[in-house]
């Protein structure tokens, strides 16, 4: 009977408006989620029937076809957190490790992660982020794992070249011959260096210049013996020595030098190079080291190409995900970098929770690689993508199943009269 039909039709109407409630207010209830993507509940009408004796057809009433992820870009909000990642664009971060029971691989675009004790990157649930790690030397590899970041450490790389540019007097007084033992009685001008060893210890030296003759200088290179194989610990031990000659207008013409720099715990000794300039017999200006003019002695420069060991101080992650760790000893290298997912069929991930999706059949295998490639989105630091729920639709939407809901609520009352008249009939 039709008006039997009616009950079950707005029964079905009922019960979609219940479901369009449900998530509407899922989403309502995620609107500072961050990395949350709405959904939308999309229906169908029910299998239709044939009047009888007659041409045409009366639906069944609706039901739920599917609840359809809205993957809209959310805004991004600035934390200032260095491990707060942010995708612009599409694709999804990649994490590991056992949620609600499933061990494997999930993916999230909320970038909430952080340091854990093990130096892993993780979320905040633990589970670790995935990409590509580095060797010692920075170089990013081709095979995805877990990234380890927080124990990292930066090697010392021994001084080989020392570069000094400074201006000698060159009408400095000649002193008396140089006597290593009072450098500073038997020199014209001084200046000083730190300079590195294999092991990353700091040695001071101190480059002694005196004249000789009209444009001629010696130099002579000392340091504290205490850190010298051999050496006498608060006695000064020359480690490079050699000559400089200038033309009469005060450009560097030649120089010679020659070095002994064995390191305590050293077996042979390290090469240590010092340059003053370009001489103008090697094809130079004579004028961008070492000049002999007539102005006080100065120095203008001093470098060496040597560190220490260095320990983590921060990181800092780039638009393609490249963790870039700055250590204590100033130097920068790559730690890894942070892998992005993409999917032909985003929106048939599975929900598992804690922001997480999961791999279905509908939305196909993975595509793993590094941000801003094959459609994959670029990384923001410092920044996080907030819920792409909009309170006013969703507002709106919450009014619209009310009121379908009310009407479908009126359909059976006035099918439940119109019964109730037909049963008074028989009366």
């Amino acid at each position: 009977m039709s008006l039997l039909t009616a009950l079950s039709s707005a029964t079905t109407g009922l019960e979609a408006s219940s479901l369009e409630l449900s998530v509407v207010g899922d989403n309502i209830a995620n609107v500072n989620t961050i990395g949350f993507k709405a959904g939308r509940a999309a229906f169908e009408d029910a299998l239709n029937q044939s009047v009888i004796g007659g041409t045409g057809q009366i639906g069944l009433g609706s039901r739920l076809e599917a609840v359809q992820k809205i993957l809209t870009q959310g805004a991004l909000a600035s934390t200032g957190l260095a491990t707060d990642l942010a995708l612009q664009g599409g694709g999804f971060f990649v994490v590991r490790g056992a949620h609600n029971g499933q061990v494997g691989s999930f993916y999230t675009r909320a970038g909430q992660f952080t340091v854990d004790s093990s130096g892993y990157l993780v979320n905040l649930d633990g589970l670790r982020v995935q990409g590509f790690p580095a060797d010692p030397i920075g170089t990013i590899t081709g095979v995805a794992g877990d990234l380890l970041v927080g124990t990292a450490s930066a090697s010392p790389r021994p001084t080989t070249n020392v570069v000094v540019k400074a201006n000698l007097q060159s009408d400095a007084t000649i002193p008396a011959a140089w006597d290593p033992a009072n450098p500073a009685t038997t020199s014209n001008f001084a200046t000083s260096m730190a300079v590195y060893d294999s092991l990353g210890a700091s040695h001071s030296i101190q480059v002694f210049f005196r004249r000789s003759a009209a444009g001629a200088w010696e130099w002579h290179a000392m340091t504290d013996g205490a850190g010298l194989t051999g050496g006498t610990p608060g006695t000064l031990s020359e480690v490079a020595s050699g000559t400089l000659a200038f033309d009469v207008q005060g450009r560097l013409q030649t120089v010679t030098q020659a070095s002994n720099f064995l390191p305590l715990g050293a077996v042979n000794p390290q090469p240590l190079t010092f340059d003053f300039g370009d001489a103008t017999a090697a094809g130079g200006s004579g004028l961008a080291g070492v000049t002999q003019f007539a102005a006080a002695s100065a120095t203008t420069f001093v470098g060496q190409d040597g560190y220490g060991s260095g320990q983590l101080a921060s990181v800092r992650i780039d638009s393609q995900g490249i963790i870039l760790g700055v250590f204590t000893n100033g130097q920068t290298r790559a730690l890894g970098q942070v892998a992005v997912a993409t999917y032909s069929a985003p929106d048939e991930l599975e929900r598992v929770g804690g922001n997480l999706y999961a791999e279905s059949q509908s939305s196909g295998p993975p595509t793993v690689g590094v941000a801003g490639s094959g459609g994959r989105g670029s990384i923001v630091a410092g920044a996080l993508e907030q819920s792409n729920v909009d309170l006013a639709e969703q507002f709106v939407r919450l009014i619209a199943a009310q009121r379908a809901f009310q009407a479908n609520s009126k359909t059976i009352t006035t099918a439940d009269q119109l019964l109730a008249e037909l049963i008074a009939l028989k009366r």
